[in-house]
């Protein structure tokens, strides 16, 4: 049974989200208790949200134009520590997600150079053996004209021995002392 690599991120960011859940209590307590975090942190937040979402079903129903009242200090401090804990979550896990992400580009980037450096080692190595090749294709042609002209000769040997036809050096030595000795009697009769 072959066993897939363990997906080790995937367990750290779902570590990371657990552990951003009690992280997210811790503030909503600490939001509760503080009246500055109440104040200044929760209360805003939690009155936009109440306005939005009032103002939001209150246009669905039908009336326009309503005033809405804002929420009494001890719901929006609930409702902002709420909206906290939430966001907390929702930037550990939108962090996680980005830290995700880069690290899957930083790997295709890795793995493109790898392709691109194997690319150019096998056009190097094309380039390396068609420069092998024209070489071999040079030394092949004049061996292959070098040992035609040698066939051709032993060919030409075969056939003046069946003919009996002399050796074209013997032949042009032999013309070379005839001419020789017809000259010389040239020479002869025009001295007596």
């Amino acid at each position: 049974m072959v066993v897939g690599a363990f997906p080790i991120a995937k367990l750290l960011y779902l570590g990371i989200r657990q552990v951003s859940k009690p992280l997210a209590n811790r503030i909503k307590e600490a939001a509760r208790r503080s009246e500055f975090f109440k104040t200044y942190i929760c209360l805003p937040p939690a009155q936009l949200y109440h306005w939005v979402e009032m103002r939001t079903k209150m246009r669905i129903m039908g009336f326009r134009g309503t005033v809405i009242k804002p929420l009494n200090e001890e719901a929006a401090a609930e409702l902002g520590a709420e909206l906290l804990g939430e966001a907390t979550i929702f930037i550990v896990g939108g962090g996680c997600l980005v830290l995700e992400y880069s690290r899957h580009q930083a790997h295709q980037r890795h793995k493109e150079e790898e392709q691109r450096a194997a690319w150019d080692a096998m056009q190097d190595e094309v380039g390396r053996l068609a420069l092998a090749l024209e070489t071999l294709q040079a030394q092949v042609q004049a061996t292959s004209q070098q040992s035609a002209l040698e066939e051709l000769q032993a060919q030409m040997q075969e056939v003046r021995t069946q003919l009996c036809i002399p050796e074209p050096s013997s032949v042009s030595q032999a013309t070379s002392t005839s001419k020789v000795v017809s000259t010389s009697q040239a020479q002869e009769p025009a001295e007596v």
